[in-house]
């Protein structure tokens, strides 16, 4: 009797309590479910295809599997069927070898600063049931009297298939007094006849809105195109323009891609070689976005609309329930009110959106 009882006891003190998602253990199941609060694990954050496990960014995950100290079993499953450049994992060197005919991507070719003969601004059709998607980049000259004030003196956008829609240099509103010639290749002859900010502006605008109205495009659906880019904020704070921010699509603030390195990891390719050209930034941009609207997530978030999905907070799912109702939840069914605290770009695919 004393036995079984001091067998009981060893096996509490043993009990350990693992996340399903990251497999981090807790000795309290208390603890755990503290875990699951503050984790925002979801199916759409990136995963390990050997073991499963979730991991924070694209970023660790890559510490993971090919880091100084991977974890070893996934590390040699990777190194022959893992996929350097996206991080996928294949069921056979064949596959991964046709895989990485159409992962790895050419570099665009650089526009340059020459003179572009100016066109009205061109806004494609977008036949998918989601909203198009433009990426735009600034290049910035520098005004005031250090010339730290950042101008924008050239501003191009892009389509989905890398199209050029609008490429214009941009009159600055002030003096210009340092046009930084040796990273943006512009000089006073680039700006003496460039079009205003204010009519910028508008042929943006254009092009964004699509002719659907402000109130409208602030809502979910609608005409309006979805704007990538790297940093946005302050490439529409250059311009002094606004856009809706459930339209902005900032490849600086995507949670997964926050640690990444877009250059060595995402891209594969040098995004700059001599001066900066901002139609290279936007290729980059819109090539990461559209990487990660194409992910394929293995659960049915897809026939989630997009409205519905975000507004399942996961602190109102965990604080639905008494304290004592999670411990007795096991860890599969933690993980499944879990929600992520962002809106995975994988919800702008066609077949999420709802018509």
């Amino acid at each position: 009797m004393a036995f079984e009882a001091e067998s009981d006891f060893s096996k509490q003190l043993t009990t350990r309590h693992k996340c399903s998602a990251c497999f981090k253990q807790y000795n309290k199941k208390e603890h755990l479910v503290e875990h699951m609060k503050v984790s925002y694990h979801s199916v759409h954050q990136p995963r390990c295809g050997v073991c499963l496990k979730h991991c924070k960014s694209f970023e660790s995950l890559r510490e993971h599997v090919i880091g100084p100290l991977p974890k070893e079993d996934c590390s040699r499953v990777f190194s022959e069927q893992g996929c350097n450049l996206c991080l996928k994992v294949f069921d056979s060197p064949i596959s991964l070898s046709e895989h990485k005919r159409s992962c790895r991507l050419p570099a665009p070719s650089p526009i340059g600063t020459m003179k572009l003969p100016y066109s009205d601004p061109i806004v494609v059709s977008h036949n998918g049931r989601g909203p198009g998607a433009i990426a735009i980049d600034c290049e910035m000259v520098g005004g005031g009297d250090d010339g730290t004030l950042d101008l924008c003196a050239l501003v191009c956008l892009i389509d989905e298939d890398e199209n050029v829609i609008f490429h214009t240099y941009v009159r600055p509103q002030i003096p210009v007094t340092n046009y930084r010639y040796e990273i943006t290749g512009l000089t006073e002859e680039h700006l003496r006849d460039a079009m205003p900010l204010k009519l910028v502006q508008e042929k943006i605008l254009q092009i964004l809105y699509n002719g659907e109205s402000i109130v409208r495009a602030r809502m979910q659906g609608g005409k309006a195109r979805l704007l990538v880019g790297h940093a946005l904020e302050h490439d529409l704070d250059c311009l002094r323009m606004t856009y809706p921010d459930n339209l902005l699509r900032d490849t600086a603030k995507y949670p997964p891609l926050m640690k990444t390195n877009l250059v060595c990891h995402s891209l594969k390719y040098n995004i700059q070689t001599s001066f900066h050209d901002p139609y290279v930034d936007s290729v980059s941009a819109m090539r990461l976005y559209k990487r990660m609207r194409a992910q394929d997530h293995l659960n049915d978030a897809s026939e989630i609309s997009t409205d519905a999905y975000i507004s399942q907070n996961v602190t109102s799912k965990f604080d639905s329930l008494r304290a004592k109702e999670l411990e007795q939840m096991s860890p599969d069914e933690l993980y499944e009110i879990s929600r992520p605290n962002y809106k995975c770009w994988c919800l702008d695919s066609s077949q999420a959106i709802q018509p």
